[in-house]
């Protein structure tokens, strides 16, 4: 298995699996897309080359991004032809298991035995796509967000058979497309939509109850908790807040909501021995001393501070309330 990812195909040109081919095109690394029929694929190439332009016009991509991307992506007439030499290939075909597996039975035909194999799936555990997969040693999840040019994230889902080899090429793949990459296990939604899913579940019942309209509620996630979500994860967050406190609210939600909202375990554990988080020295991310607190601290102001500057010079988007 190769050590190093120089050369890509991407399996579905739409506008998912397009926005992967620029990121790993901008990256440095060779790629050519494939789609449904030569004439989708060219139509799809033709559109990555137009937007790779209009965003570096419109200040969202770097000066020069276009031309990488121009110099590195490049469009074949068939799946087979795309993955026949090349040291990675990511699948990012329909959510349909049936159309999956077709093309898996189409990449393994032609593909080298050591090529790794990536799928886009945001919903389907690996281990239900694995059989469609010779050789699963080098099969798993590398899921991007959509829009895929600018969401930095990628979860990484291993397999049974998954080889810290393969999953080591891909992470290093990714830092060299300025990509963040998380490994996470194989649980029906991973992390990325359980956490997001639960999210609009709880929002959908506190509209349901008629607490807050949904309009109402948009405003308190993205003015509030919503507005740290760039800079710090939920266990930071809670580390900074006193989990202590945390401790304490939960009380009254277990109160109110019963099992599904009583404190954690892990939450419980880390208070009994007195880890309140940044206030004690310790807490969910690890220890922390005075000049890491000091630091953290103004990091912290200087992000919101500066979020704040951005949105005001954005502006509301256009389905925000102000």
């Amino acid at each position: 298995m190769n050590k190093r990812i120089e050369t890509v195909a991407v399996i579905g040109a739409g506008y998912m699996g397009g926005g992967i081919a620029q990121v790993l095109a901008n990256g440095g690394m060779k790629v050519v897309i494939a789609d449904a029929s030569p004439e989708t694929t060219q139509t799809n190439f033709q559109r990555l080359l137009r937007e790779a332009s209009e965003f570096e016009e419109q200040g969202l991509f770097p000066t020069g991004t276009a031309e990488t991307i121009r110099t590195n992506l490049s469009a074949a007439t068939s799946i087979e032809d795309a993955v026949r030499d090349v040291d990675f290939i990511e699948e990012a075909v329909p959510e349909v298991p049936s159309i999956k597996s077709d093309v898996f039975r189409r990449i393994c035909g032609s593909a080298r035995p050591d090529a790794i194999i990536g799928t886009n799936t945001s919903t389907l555990p690996v281990h239900t796509l694995a059989p469609y997969v010779t050789n699963p040693e080098r099969f798993l999840t590398v899921h991007f967000s959509n829009p895929a040019p600018f969401i930095p994230g990628v979860e990484l889902v291993c397999g049974e058979a998954t080889t810290p080899e393969a999953v080591a090429t891909v992470k290093d793949m990714l830092a060299r497309a300025n990509r963040s990459s998380a490994i996470v296990a194989d649980r029906p939604g991973f992390v990325l939509n359980r956490l997001q899913y639960v999210l609009l579940k709880e929002a959908n019942s506190i509209v349901e109850e008629g607490i807050a309209s949904p309009e109402d509620v948009d405003t308190i996630v993205r003015s509030t908790f919503g507005f740290r979500l760039p800079f710090f994860g939920p266990f930071a967050i809670a580390d900074m807040a006193g989990l202590d406190v945390y401790a304490n609210c939960f009380k009254t939600f277990e109160e109110a909501f019963g099992d599904r909202m009583a404190t954690p375990e892990l939450l419980k554990s880390l208070v009994a021995e007195g880890k309140f988080g940044t206030k004690s020295g310790e807490g969910f991310t690890g220890k922390f001393d005075p000049q890491q607190l000091a630091t953290l601290i103004a990091y912290r102001n200087k992000a919101y501070a500066a979020m704040k500057q951005l949105l005001d010079t954005l502006g509301p988007s256009p389905i925000a309330n102000p």
